[in-house]
């Protein structure tokens, strides 16, 4: 849809054309009344001739405009003078002054106009008699009072839409800059909430790993002393066994509550204290400071993976590599152990499987297991790499 602007440059382009086109038509039916003789009607010719070429360069933009409105009103006078009704053709004075000249000039532009405007409703130029003169002169005032007055309540019309339009740009800034504001709030609001639930996710840990450490730990630690003093047997032993065998898991779920390798070390280098004498570790790429969970979430899964490794597999070598990448973080744990038949997605797949496999989907991650029979087994976590802080 055609903008009001562009409506308005139409106007100025094409404009100049209808009117000359009118007031030909105009002079030439009324040139028995005016009694122009074939000299003035020749000498009009050649300017309605030059001000169709004049309008023509101004439409293509091949003329400077203030050259093109003192050329037209120069053609529109000369042709006023040759016949009143040219006037037609010069009223579009009125409507580009300012818009092509500046504000002095463009007050001279009005008041030739006005001049030629007031000699075609008085008769013509040059005036006949006193009484013609007396007539141009008072509608010359009328001409320019009202071309001032029309001239400044468009000028106060313009400041207002000025003094508008800036109104609008500023509120427009402080739109912007609200969104801004909003956006960063709602990002730190975002922040606060990740650190928030954090803190009660680590507060829960602890409370956890101590109600264990307090309560089965230490009541498993009763059952093994109350054991070994009991009457030497077998069922005694195998009774001791097992409860040393769960008090080192138990051990070890407080080590998994509250990973405390992270706490004075880097990932790499807590992989590297965890893997000491169990894997060789190999670390790829840049080493980036991850987020606390992130770098959480693999040390624990490391932790299952090589205890399933040395535990339950039996493995002679393993190897552990952390991957640092684009956008991602990979964790390869493999090991040349028993293996088992397939990875399960399900609780048949042993909880230290699962829990390692929710750990990654809980921190948007995923978790691939690849094992066979005899032929090893082989962990691989990826995890989005996002930086501390």
């Amino acid at each position: 849809m055609e903008t009001i602007q562009q409506q308005w440059d139409r106007f100025f382009r094409w404009g100049p054309f209808g009117l000359l086109a009118l007031a030909t038509l105009l002079a030439l039916l009324l040139i028995p009344e005016i009694g122009m003789s074939a000299a003035e009607q020749r000498t009009a010719a050649t300017l309605v001739v030059t001000a169709l070429v004049l309008q023509g360069l101004h439409a293509t933009g091949k003329i400077p405009v203030i050259v093109y409105y003192w050329i037209r009103t120069v053609v529109a006078f000369t042709l006023s003078w040759l016949n009143p009704f040219f006037c037609v053709y010069a009223t579009f004075g009125y409507f580009d002054s300012h818009r092509y000249l500046t504000a002095r000039p463009a007050r001279a532009g009005l008041l030739i106009t006005a001049v030629i405007m007031s000699g075609a409703q008085s008769g013509g130029l040059p005036p006949s008699g006193a009484g013609q003169a007396a007539i141009f002169g008072g509608l010359f005032v009328l001409n320019s009072a009202l071309v001032f007055i029309i001239g400044g309540l468009a000028g106060r019309e313009e400041e207002q839409a000025r003094i508008q339009a800036e109104n609008i740009a500023e509120l427009e800034s402080a739109n912007a800059r609200l969104e801004q504001a909003l956006a960063e709030n709602a990002a730190l609001h975002a922040q606060l909430l990740v650190q928030a639930r954090e803190a009660g996710v680590s507060d829960e840990r602890r409370r956890l790993a101590a109600e264990i450490h307090d309560t089965i730990a230490q009541g498993l630690t009763g059952v093994i002393t109350q054991l070994q003093a009991a009457e030497d047997s077998e069922h005694v032993r195998r009774a001791t066994d097992l409860a040393r065998e769960s008090l080192r898991e138990a051990r070890r779920s407080v080590q998994d509550l509250a990973p405390t390798h992270l706490d004075h070390d880097t990932l790499p280098e807590a992989l590297k204290k965890i893997s000491d004498g169990r894997a060789q570790l190999t670390v790829t790429g840049t080493v980036e400071s991850l987020h606390d969970e992130l770098e959480a979430t693999l040390l624990r899964i490391a932790q299952e993976a090589l205890t399933n490794a040395t535990r339950h597999a039996r493995a002679d070598r393993i190897g552990v590599t952390l991957s640092y990448m684009d956008d991602e973080v990979a964790l390869d744990v493999r090991d040349d152990g028993r293996g088992f038949t397939r990875p399960s997605r399900g609780p048949s797949g042993g909880y230290g499987l699962t829990a390692m496999r929710e750990r990654a989907e809980r921190v948007a991650g995923t978790l691939e297991i690849e094992s066979e029979p005899g032929g090893g087994t082989a962990v691989s976590a990826r995890v989005p790499l996002i930086r501390h802080g």
